[in-house]
């Protein structure tokens, strides 16, 4: 008559607590644990990203993102708060490069955003941005060419995260692997705040064009810091280029800005014999000083550089859903100007024309969503 043996206890341990508990883990994740303490207690806040470390000069006080020429007209019309939805035409006439005419739709809620252009010529534009959490944004753009110009055609991937205090991306232009090899670029990225005003960055590119070439890398190096009242970046890129560029808020609505670029090439090489060679050091170099005026129903931006251009820019509110932009650029040492005037009319249905005039009656209107731009 055989008898049921009772496993003994010791042999029911499961093997994953002993990958826990065991010593090393147990110092790993106290360490872990007062790193992360005395890492709170420093009051670091999210930098940013490596693409906005001069934001506040290059996107907010310059002219570059909002530089054209000849006449244009934009009309636009809402259909929706939350979510967003809004289309629009835009006509232009006497600009080089813009097609004469553009229909866009845009959607947007708190998780997702998308973007649609075509043009006149049959070039569409898509935009898909898409919020997986809080710290989590991926973002996909493409741009499909006509038939007659196939090499135009782009298409891009990016993926931002924001820690607590530090933020990561990824980048790809252009991926394929239709040749037998990875070909495109692909940018990855690291900013850290060092302390409550510091930031230090770095931001690698490994690219390649086709199967035939071999691939090339290159690193740069970013810093930045931020108080209320100003901020200065700098960036040295692979090459030998640098950049810095300081931004101050002179009055509650008065900003002004410096960039500085300065490039290297050339320089001293070595000899067949190990020596050393002379060689010519070219230096190019160039800075731009920029102001921002915000009025009651206007902004006012103006620029100049080392290199003669002057450019202007006047943007004003002649009624609340009609905008006026005056536009000029002079460039004495090539004796050249340009100039550029647009119109800017929005509209509404009428479902949001009577929520936007009881919130004006009340003071409080519809919150809209968080879109992740």
């Amino acid at each position: 008559m055989s008898t049921a043996t009772t496993p003994s206890p010791m042999s029911e341990k499961p093997v994953s607590s002993f990958l826990t508990e065991n010593p090393i883990t147990s110092l790993l994740s106290s360490l872990s644990q007062s790193f992360n303490e005395r890492r709170a207690t420093l009051g670091l806040k999210n930098p940013g990203v490596v693409e906005n470390v001069s934001r506040e000069v290059q996107k907010d006080v310059f002219l570059n993102n909002y530089m054209f020429t000849g006449m244009r007209a934009d009309f636009s019309k809402s259909f929706s708060v939350d979510p967003i939805f809004q289309t629009s035409h835009a006509f232009t006439m006497g600009a080089q490069g813009v097609p004469p005419y553009t229909f866009a739709a845009i959607f947007g809620n708190n998780k997702t955003f998308l973007q649609a252009n075509l043009d006149n010529e049959g070039q569409l534009a898509g935009r898909f941005n898409y919020r997986w959490s809080p710290e989590l944004t991926s973002k996909f753009n493409v741009q499909l060419a006509p038939l007659s110009q196939p090499s135009q055609s782009v298409f891009t991937m990016d993926t931002d995260y924001s820690g607590p205090d530090y933020s990561l991306g990824i980048k790809a232009f252009n991926p394929s692997l239709l040749e037998g090899t990875l070909t495109g670029i692909f940018i990855g990225s690291h900013l850290q705040s060092v302390t409550p005003n510091l930031s230090l960055g770095i931001e690698s590119v490994w690219q390649r064009s086709t199967a035939s070439l071999g691939p090339e890398s290159a690193l740069s190096y970013v810093a930045r810091y931020a108080t209320k009242d100003w901020i200065a970046s700098a960036q040295l890129q692979a090459g030998g280029a640098l950049q810095a560029t300081y931004w101050r808020r002179i009055a509650e609505r008065v900003e002004a800005g410096v960039d500085c670029q300065l490039s290297l090439a050339g320089g001293m090489a070595r000899d067949g014999g190990g020596g050393m060679m002379g060689g010519s050091m070219k230096k190019e170099g160039v800075t731009t000083l920029g102001a921002k005026y915000d009025f009651r129903m206007s902004t006012f931006r103006a620029q100049v550089d080392t290199q003669g251009k002057l450019a202007c820019m006047l943007e004003k509110r002649v009624a609340p859903a009609v905008t006026l932009t005056f536009v000029g650029d002079v460039d004495h040492f090539k004796n050249q100007a340009k100039l550029g005037i647009s119109v800017s009319i929005e509209s509404a249905t009428e479902a949001i024309q009577e929520m936007q005039e009881k919130a004006a009656l009340s003071g409080t209107g519809p919150t809209p969503p968080s879109v992740p731009f």
